[in-house]
């Protein structure tokens, strides 16, 4: 039994065998003592007072006494006006060790068959374009959030919907089919999502041409700036162009569908490369070109029911003025789509293929009003988890000005991002690489990738998710501070120690003596271990992936600190060799799950 709960039981037994009273257990607050008083825990006597009908200092004398006696976790006491210090024993702390060590997902909660279904969606491209560094701060707080509501006890499914249909997926076809000369990503040598945000930035550099000459001829014929702009943005041959190709794919024309087809059968293998390289999946795509039909359908259910409008030009909308908010369009005049009529198909598609319990979206917080508006009316529409939905929304990310910039000179691209951080990961690890014994390229080269993407994803994620955040490649690859590489080094720093113990015949015990010798420093940490189920229980309630990143680095430094102090295996005694041997043991196994939460992968060698 954990150490505090041993001591909520006793305190509960206290307070009925001294004050003749039974208290709920909401009543015994424990906390960790102040690092200025002597003590691990804390029992905050206030709320017992009316109980007790005795001074603070009074009760937490009766408490404390009781505690010593009847409860074998508690050493002794000490009282500070109300608040009552309780000593931990020295086996009880070896107990705490003992169970931390018996349990390979210590900390973590078990999936069973009645665990609720919790659904995920991240990611969300389009297709017309590669992955930036947008879909990078995505797409590792999806992943990573679905690690940690799974460690929570709850089955997870990971979703995307990937945006593959509309004028933007035109555009870049429309721009093949003028200036492609039939090229192919073999042909090019590039993947397939660069290719096609090469025509859709293509296609762009055209319009533009086209809509500043038109503009030019306007304002000749009198119009303003303005006016002769917007009437340019309109009758440009090649937006018409792709507009008059929009309809007909709308009408499942073969050549344009076929066309269609080819070209994003090129993005997703390229996005499926990116997705690898970032350590992400999915478990279910859904595609907006089979979702937007289902919501159209749904919609049009409603206003059959009462729950929308159909105004006089023909379009539907969702009246939520009760709701303090405005009105929310669905269906346009011509009765297309739009995105919120998207989602609440995708959402009815969702709702029949899993029994969802929870949905969390994962999306920028540009997105806060689309997210409140879809819960009031999927609520509406019936799904049981509409009103309850979560939109884990995130702020911008953002490089220093000048750094990593794509091809495309606007947005930082995710896979030279990726290539850039493992590049440099190999070139600032190289002297402690090559004084490994024995290391292969192939070792050196797997080791930059682990060491690189640590670095990326640790940064991102150790920031809260609602914070916008600047992305610095330097600093985050860095093998000291608040750092992947930091807690990496450590953990592959103790992958050795106990490497060389084998080595040298130790062998480690399931379990330690009662008597086995503990120091300070050696107490604090179990006590930072044992934080790790309260670490991971929060971060499932906050939805915080920084939570764990967090932690992990608290555990990392407070394992230093010790280390710096301590020797392991030059220790004194056989006994306090064999004792900080299995404390290491588990900082790396709590190292390496937390990071696992992260979707971060820790090296054995460094």
């Amino acid at each position: 039994m954990k150490i505090e709960d041993q001591i909520t039981s006793a305190a509960l037994a206290a307070v009925k065998d001294l004050y003749g009273v039974e208290v709920p257990e909401k009543m015994i607050q424990l906390q960790k003592t102040r690092s200025d008083f002597e003590g691990n825990l804390t029992l905050v006597t206030f709320p017992l007072l009316k109980t007790s009908h005795k001074k603070p200092e009074d009760t937490a004398q009766d408490l404390g006494e009781y505690l010593k006696k009847n409860c074998k976790a508690v050493a002794d006491f000490n009282v500070v006006k109300g608040f009552l210090n309780l000593v931990i024993a020295q086996s009880a702390w070896v107990g705490l060790l003992n169970d931390i060590n018996g349990d390979e997902k210590f900390g973590e909660k078990r999936v069973t068959d009645e665990s609720p279904l919790v659904m995920i969606e991240y990611s969300s491209p389009n297709t017309n374009k590669p992955l930036h560094l947008g879909h990078v701060r995505n797409n590792l707080l999806g992943w990573s959030l679905a690690q940690i509501m799974e460690a929570n006890g709850n089955k997870v499914v990971k979703t995307n919907i990937v945006n593959d249909r509309g004028i933007h997926i035109c555009k870049s076809m429309l721009a093949w089919l003028k200036w492609g000369n039939g090229i192919t990503p073999e042909k090019a040598g590039k993947k397939g999502d660069h290719l096609i945000g090469d025509f859709y930035v293509l296609f762009d550099k055209h319009f533009k041409e086209e809509c500043k000459q038109l503009q030019e001829q306007y304002e000749k014929e009198g119009m303003t700036t303005d006016e002769a702009k917007a009437k340019a943005e309109q009758e440009a041959p090649l937006i018409k162009e792709a507009h008059a190709m929009l309809v007909k794919w709308e009408n499942n024309d073969p050549e344009i569908r076929a066309l269609w087809e080819k070209m994003n059968s090129w993005v997703y293998a390229g996005f499926d490369e990116t997705y690898k390289a970032l350590g992400v999946g999915f478990d279910k795509i859904y595609y907006e070109s089979n979702t937007y039909l289902v919501g159209k359908k749904k919609v049009e259910e409603g206003l059959k029911k009462g729950l929308f409008i159909r105004k006089d030009d023909n379009s539907v909308w969702a009246d939520l003025t009760n709701e303090g908010l405005d009105q929310k369009l669905l269906l346009r005049k011509d009765g297309t789509s739009v995105y919120m009529t998207q989602d609440i198909g995708t959402a009815e598609m969702r709702f029949n293929d899993f029994p969802i319990d929870k949905m969390i979206y994962v999306v920028g917080n540009e997105q806060n009003y689309h997210f409140q508006v879809l819960s009031i009316l999927l609520d509406r529409l019936g799904f049981k988890w509409g009103k309850d939905l979560v939109h884990f929304s995130y702020g911008m990310v953002e490089l220093p000005n000048g750094k990593m910039k794509s091809r495309e000179g606007t947005v930082v691209d995710a896979d030279d991002l990726v290539a850039s951080m493992i590049e440099n990961a190999k070139t600032l690890s190289e002297d402690k690489v090559n004084k490994l014994e024995g290391i292969t390229e192939e070792e050196k080269n797997e080791i930059a990738r682990i060491v690189g993407m640590g670095a990326l994803k640790y940064f991102i994620l150790k920031v809260d998710a609602r914070k916008n955040m600047l992305f610095n490649p330097e600093e985050s690859i860095d093998f000291n501070g608040n750092t992947g590489p930091f807690i990496q080094y450590t953990y592959a720093r103790i992958r050795s120690i106990l490497r060389k113990a084998e080595a040298q015949n130790i062998t480690l015990p399931d379990t330690l003596n009662d008597d086995a010798p503990l120091n300070e420093k050696e107490i604090a940490l179990i006590q930072k271990l044992n934080d790790f189920s309260v670490a991971v229980a929060q971060a499932g309630v906050d939805y915080s992936p920084s939570g764990i990143a967090n932690y992990c680095y608290e555990l990392t430094k407070e394992f230093n600190q010790f280390y710096h102090d301590y020797s392991i295996l030059n220790a004194d005694t056989e006994a306090e060799k064999i004792t900080r041997l299995v404390l290491a043991k588990n900082v790396a196994k709590v190292i390496k799950n937390g990071m696992a939460l992260l979707g971060i992968e820790v090296p054995e060698r460094m």
